[in-house]
């Protein structure tokens, strides 16, 4: 009896009472002093307290200077990512393949053709959901360095899609159309 009698006493004495609020208050005996932060000469870093008082916030106008730059990251991330998306599609690795294997292309250009840079930009839309395609980018070849052109459209849901443009403008603003009447079109589902 003696034994239960000393457990519940210090059980009184370590864990915390509830009051009819619902607050904890702390007994006494188990209450720490908050210390001050230790000043410049009161010797190393660790010798300070877990619990000693903490320094003022100061609740200024960091996320002002933050917020700008995180959005132009993302933005730029964006940017990167959508662009990565078009340059690894189909009707850019088609446009590339038809243009290596296009006499006109292979005349102007040279040989080796692939993306003018090591991170290719293309530019405009590639809506294959809605049948609208119309994208440039540059290319370039051993001879030279060209614009390639590609505008193509599928007319009603259920057709194929129709090419309206695929054309090369060099450097010194000559266009050639690459796409010829009399010959197929060389993007024609087969």
């Amino acid at each position: 009896m003696s034994q239960s009698m000393s457990l519940r006493t210090l059980q009184t004495h370590i864990r915390p009472r509830l009051s009819s609020r619902g607050c904890r208050h702390v007994l006494p005996s188990s209450r720490r002093t908050l210390i001050p932060a230790p000043s410049a000469n009161s010797g190393p870093l660790l010798d300070r307290r877990p619990d000693r008082a903490l320094p003022e916030v100061n609740p200024g106008r960091s996320w002002k200077r933050t917020l700008p730059i995180f959005a132009v990251v993302v933005g730029a991330a964006m940017l990167g990512i959508f662009n990565y998306q078009k340059s690894s599609s189909s009707v850019v690795s088609s446009t590339l393949y038809a243009l290596r294997t296009s006499p006109q292309a292979r005349e102007i250009l040279g040989d080796e053709i692939y993306f003018a840079s090591k991170i290719p930009w293309i530019r405009g839309s590639m809506d294959q959901l809605h049948g609208r395609i119309d994208i440039t980018y540059w290319v370039k070849g051993t001879k030279g360095e060209g614009k390639m052109r590609f505008r193509s459209i599928r007319p009603e849901r259920t057709s194929y899609f129709r090419t309206q443009e695929w054309s090369l403008e060099t450097k010194d603003g000559t266009v050639v159309q690459l796409l010829n009447e009399n010959e197929e079109d060389p993007f024609k589902a087969a």
